[in-house]
């Protein structure tokens, strides 16, 4: 009883000291050696020997004593031998022994029993760890068999002794979480809950036929019952190579003796460490689920499951690696993770992108996109009834005009959708909105090559039509196809508006995580980049082009070539670019102003045109001389 009380006088002790201090080492400077002892059936005995310093350590067995001696303490001297219970047909016994150095604690666990060798005196400045295997006694009739350090096997044959050389390091930067998984192990002979005075674990069994297992964590009196973490092992989380394995899953409460990393990131109270005895779990077919319970968060943060897995780094260092999280509402998260070495897992918060003008953004953008899609419609009826239907520009301009008309359709849908339809709605429409703005800017590119055909071969393109409309509607289809068999691409998006944070807007398009924002950033703005730069250096060259001929002194004839073709071309989406600095608001509006309303200004452009033809065609019967060339913009009309 006397032992108990100190012991739970030092964990609290150790507790508060932590918090002061924050420490951290790794893991595996707790030393644990195990194996089989083989003996007679006669009287045995526990021997040892112990001194201070930090020069070795010998585990060796015979027909009648396990012995333990060296010299790894920093405070402990002890010689002592244990009489042990023999029983007439036993001739094997595990054994297990294990070192927590920061602690000066020596335990040999001997039939599921503890037997203590050197009691713990407390945080110690210095530590004999990193017990690295020396010499082996060649094999004799009896000893140890199928020795192992931390689960990894040594030896499975017989061995008289084992030594391990030490190495002293300064340990007052520790890592309490090592001595609570000490602990935990130490206690985990038994299944069931363990409670200290930090955390609170339970250990579970896994044996053969093992089918996958949830449970609701252990928890302090003072935590609701409907705010417990949950946890969800797998039927892959039992070795097959094992009959028996031990799961430990600890709660922690206090989440102070694991703050660490980016100050503009704020844990959640909850934290759960999952480790496999004697054991590390990697790259599982069905990922862990753990399964958070919070109050709900701003819409301005959003949430994120990290793990820090100690054997990897002795800084408390928070990552995404092999972590992902899944929004079940706004006050339960679930962490799915595919590996399981000794972590923690719990979710992240952080400040969420707002968006400036939001509400005035959206509402300028839906009615321009409604004034041109009432314009491509004109257009397009226009484009076929005009004369010389039939030639490739007014095909490749047709293309063009269909795809800005979906564009602007399922944008105007997509807020409507996304607030009155399921997660399938709002994914095809996400989807199809995606797929309507790669096909823009795929056929932006292809009046961009056509036009270059028209100059490089003096207006006469023998390309067939199929090529234009493969690259305008194929390509977007491919890449379009290509994100949903990745899958985690597409669905409801909420925008948030940095004035009303509480409102967001919703939307069918990309999700906000890695996969969606990397497809773009390759997508997207990689077609972007090309579009608008070729389309750039496209309207150069028309310009130097053209601008030397009679009618281009006309200063309207000059805007509207020059504002004509970079609608077509699509060199005002290089806006996008650039939306930063002090004129990035400014930018902003013109970016949705002029590219919402490019249907409208694409038929502006045609019906200017037609005007201008036609008086030039009035002029020409008037007169039998004049300019036999007319300007780029109307020449691109009639090819």
């Amino acid at each position: 009883m006397e032992r108990n009380q100190k012991t739970v006088r030092m964990w609290i002790i150790t507790c508060l000291l932590f918090i002061l201090v924050q420490a951290s080492t790794e893991n595996d400077r707790v030393f644990k050696m195990c194996g089989t002892w083989r003996h007679g059936n006669a009287s045995r005995n526990l021997k040892y020997d112990l001194k201070t310093g930090c020069k070795e350590i010998e585990i060796s067995a015979n027909e009648r004593t396990l012995s333990i001696k060296g010299s790894i303490t920093a405070k402990c001297t002890q010689s002592s031998s244990i009489n042990l219970e023999s029983k007439p047909l036993q001739n094997q016994s595990p054994f297990c022994v294990f070192w927590e150095p920061l602690l000066d604690l020596l335990i040999v666990q001997l039939n599921g029993k503890n037997h203590t060798l050197c009691q713990t005196n407390g945080l110690q400045e210095t530590c004999c760890t990193d017990l690295s295997q020396e010499k082996q006694e060649t094999p004799a009739l009896y000893g140890i068999v199928n020795g192992s350090i931390h689960g990894d096997p040594i030896r499975y044959d017989v061995m008289e002794k084992y030594t391990f050389r030490g190495d002293t390091i300064n340990c007052s930067k520790n890592l309490y979480c090592d001595i609570l998984h000490f602990e935990v192990v130490m206690k985990s002979n038994k299944t069931g809950r363990v409670d200290l005075p930090c955390a609170q674990s339970t250990v579970i069994e896994m044996k053969e036929g093992f089918t996958g297992l949830s449970l609701t964590l252990p928890a302090p009196r003072n935590v609701a019952p409907n705010m417990i973490p949950s946890v969800y092992l797998p039927s892959c989380l039992k070795s097959m190579s094992r009959s028996t394995s031990k799961v430990v899953c600890t709660y922690y409460k206090n989440k102070t003796l694991f703050q660490g990393g980016s100050s503009d990131v704020v844990l959640l109270d909850d934290i759960v460490g999952l480790s496999v005895e004697n054991e590390i779990i990697e790259n599982l077919p069905e990922p862990v689920k753990i399964r958070f319970y919070h109050s709900p968060l701003s819409l301005n943060h959003s949430r994120r499951c990290v793990s820090w897995d100690t054997r990897k780094n002795i800084e408390v260092n928070w990552t995404y690696d092999g972590c992902e999280t899944v929004e079940i509402n706004e006050r339960e998260t679930e962490c799915h993770s595919n590996h399981l070495t000794y972590f923690a897992i719990l979710v992240q918060v952080e400040q969420k992108a707002t968006v400036r003008h939001l509400k005035a953004l959206t509402f300028i953008t839906a009615v321009g996109c409604a004034v041109s899609l009432v314009s491509c419609l004109v257009l397009f009826y226009w484009l076929c009834k005009r004369r010389g239907k039939k030639t490739q520009t007014s095909l490749v301009h047709r293309g063009l005009v269909v795809a800005i008309f979906l564009l602007c359709l399922f944008f105007i849908l997509t807020g409507t959708l996304a607030n009155v339809g399921d997660g399938i709605i709002c994914k095809i429409t996400g989807s199809l909105l995606h797929y309507a703005l790669l096909s823009t800017l795929c056929w932006m590119a292809m009046e961009v090559f056509h036009t270059f055909l028209l100059i490089r071969k003096v207006f006469n393109s023998t390309l067939p039509t199929w090529i234009f409309y493969l690259g305008g509607f194929g390509l977007p289809v491919l890449l379009v196809g290509i994100l949903l068999s990745i899958g985690d691409i597409y669905g409801k998006r909420d925008i948030i508006p940095s004035d009303d944070i509480k409102n967001p807007y919703h939307m069918c398009w990309m999700l906000m995580n890695d996969k969606s924002l990397l497809a773009h950033y390759i997508v997207n703005l990689g077609l972007l980049a090309v579009v608008v730069s070729s389309g750039a250096v496209m309207l150069f060259v028309v310009v130097r082009e053209i601008r030397k001929r009679p009618d281009w002194k006309k200063s309207h004839v000059a805007f509207l070539s020059i504002w004509g073709l970079t609608c077509l071309f699509g060199t005002t989406w290089g806006l996008g670019f650039l939306d930063f600095g002090p004129l990035s608001e400014a930018i902003l509006f013109l970016f949705c102003i002029i590219n919402s309303l490019q249907g409208f200004f694409l038929m502006l452009r045609y019906y200017a045109l037609d005007r201008m033809k036609n008086d030039d065609r009035s002029i020409s019967d008037r007169s039998s001389s004049g300019s036999s060339k007319q300007p780029m913009l109307h020449t691109h009309e009639k090819s």
